[in-house]
């Protein structure tokens, strides 16, 4: 193991492994790593599973392939939502906590014991999940609207994934108390762990909100309730069903600052500023979850548009500051690096060869162009009723969860891997094109969606052409040639999740033994990565030519598009 081993360390009467990561310098505690290594393992074979899930969506969905009859469509694009949006994600989130907690701050984790209960749980949910949808009466797809009703199962099955999840949740917060007391860092935390506690405060709320719909919509299906209202049904649900995408982006937007900083030495302009950021997530974000709603006629115009139109704009700051500090870190960091030609060459010389640098790079401006300003459009009052329930709507995710949240999780791999498992990553030159493969499949998913919805194909029917419809419906051409086109991007960000899997999973069984003080990283780590990762602290006068210029070109874009829409909407009416 590339480590030095500092044996049992007495922690305020708590006996406490710990070694000290040579390549890093941080001191990681026994417990809190063999947690991050089960939750991380666990996540990518959940991950495996949803991918092939979604490749089977996919596929269905593009009229010249079909592969799947309808009630075997429906019944898979449940599991694939379920294994994606929910297990896979938050099970390597909670990697996540647990590294931004206890690895980053050098503590031990708090109540290891109740941790592994927290796993145990989350399995058992996940687990149940997936047999109540594959035995084929849970078809109701991610959001099991009532009144259609699934097992009674599987939303038990939901439940119990939750309590563990919140239960891990907790435990990430008993760590920052531990460290706190046990003095094992100095002055404020880290922004990457700000980041993180940003996600679990957003996590809390989003859990609460899946317990207060989940636990009666259960009653419900076992008869000890007579009926649940569907608009109640929609308005709680989306609480945690859009605010669960909201821990992704807190999460991966700390990520980002974690693989700058580590591959790079990329230091945060100002904390200050970019921990406002992440304070404006926890107070407006989960908002955005009435874009959901625009359409239901239950709820007032008032509140629709307050909260689309008001106060989903500062949860847009919020991103748009990251979107700067993110990409003007790692220019500042690589000027100070030696790259100082032109505008560009901080660019141009970035490690691109590196996967978990491309992965995140690629990650930022998927998320940007692509999930950012496609969920502005969709949270837009009116512009709304011109993709509610299209294709648009699942395009716009797979730009933030995918192309965003599951490509940096998937960049950050190629770090945390050789560090907690002490094992080089092995086949390296399939490991540097895989970022590529995956994002540039995943970008593809989320535009041809996108440009089919903007046509008016329908988000939930598994056959486009309508075929057996009473009254049949031509879309035009190009709808067919977006939904061909995105069984390819689909074809292709399978294969880059595919060789993920299967590089990550050879690098823990097979890649070479970091051991022997001469052991390198094929990947290496920035000279300064623990104090750029660890440690409170900001750039000093950087000078941000190129990404000023970046930025530029992200707001031409957003405006040009913005303005397309609002005269597609004008389309929609006739003045005589």
């Amino acid at each position: 193991m590339a480590s030095i081993d500092t044996g049992a360390i007495p922690s305020a009467g708590v006996e406490a492994k710990f070694r000290i990561c040579r390549f890093t310098g941080l001191r990681v505690e026994a417990n809190a790593e063999a947690l991050i290594k089960v939750n991380a393992v666990t996540a990518v074979i959940f991950l495996l599973l949803g991918g092939l899930m979604g490749l089977g969506v996919a596929l269905t969905r593009w009229p010249a392939v079909q592969l799947l009859p309808a009630e075997w469509f429906y019944l898979v694009l449940t599991g694939h939502g379920a294994n994606v949006l929910l297990f896979w994600i938050i099970f390597f989130e909670v990697a996540v906590l647990y590294f931004a907690g206890a690895i980053l701050l050098g503590s031990r984790l708090a109540t290891p014991k109740l941790a592994w209960l927290a796993w145990v749980l989350m399995v058992v949910g996940a687990v149940m999940a997936n047999y109540s949808v594959l035995r084929g009466d849970s078809s109701v797809m991610f959001t099991s609207y009532p009144p259609m009703m699934a097992s009674h199962w599987f939303y038990l099955s939901l439940i119990i994934f939750a309590v563990g999840a919140l239960l891990a949740v907790i435990i990430f917060f008993a760590t920052l108390v531990v460290a706190k007391a046990e003095r094992t860092y100095d002055g404020s935390v880290p922004l990457v762990t700000f980041g993180a506690i940003t996600a679990a405060i957003i996590a809390v709320f989003t859990l609460a909100s899946g317990a207060i719909i989940l636990i009666p919509t259960w009653l419900w299906s076992i008869g000890l309730i007579s009926g649940i209202d569907s608009l109640m049904y929609k308005v709680v649900w989306w609480g945690m069903g859009h605010s669960s995408q909201q821990i992704n982006v807190s999460a991966h937007v700390a990520i980002w600052y974690a693989i700058a900083a580590m591959v790079v030495g990329a230091k945060p302009l100002s904390e200050k500023v970019s921990r406002t950021a992440f304070l404006m997530y926890i107070l407006f974000l989960q908002l955005a979850s009435a874009h959901h709603l625009l359409a239901e006629p239950g709820m007032s115009s008032t509140w629709k548009i307050v909260n689309t139109s008001y106060m989903m704009y500062l949860a847009v700051l919020g991103s748009l500051i990251h979107g700067l500090t993110v990409p003007g870190a790692i220019e500042a960091a690589q000027r100070r690096n030696g790259f100082n030609r032109g505008w560009f060459e901080w660019l141009t010389k970035a490690p691109w060869g590196h996967p978990a640098f491309s992965g995140m790079f690629l990650s930022l401006v998927m998320f940007g162009f692509i999930g950012g300003i496609s969920g502005v459009v969709l949270g837009t009052e009116q512009l709304n009723v011109l993709m509610h329930n299209t294709l648009y709507v699942p395009g716009h995710f797979h730009g933030t969860v995918v192309a965003g949240t599951t490509l940096a999780f998937m960049a950050v791999c190629y770090l945390l891997v050789p560090l907690m498992f002490g094992r080089d990553i092995i086949w390296p030159t399939l490991a540097k094109w895989q970022p590529y493969l995956f994002g540039f499949g995943a970008g593809g998913i989320s535009l041809f969606m996108m440009g089919a919805g903007t046509l008016g194909v329908a988000r939930r029917h598994w056959d486009i052409s309508l075929t057996d419809a009473a009254h049949a419906y031509e879309f035009p051409a190009a709808a067919y040639l977006m939904m061909g086109l995105n069984g390819l991007a689909a074809i292709l960000a399978a294969l880059g999740g595919a060789i993920f899997i299967i590089v990550i999973v050879g690098t823990i069984l097979a890649g070479p033994k970091l051991s022997g003080p001469n052991a390198k990283l094929t990947f290496p780590l920035h000279d300064a990565s623990r104090q750029a990762v660890s440690e409170y602290g900001s750039e000093r006068h950087p000078k941000l030519h190129g990404t000023v210029v970046l930025v530029t070109i992200f707001f031409v874009a957003f405006a040009l598009y913005y303005f397309v829409n609002w005269k597609y909407l004008s389309e929609l009416w006739l003045f005589n």
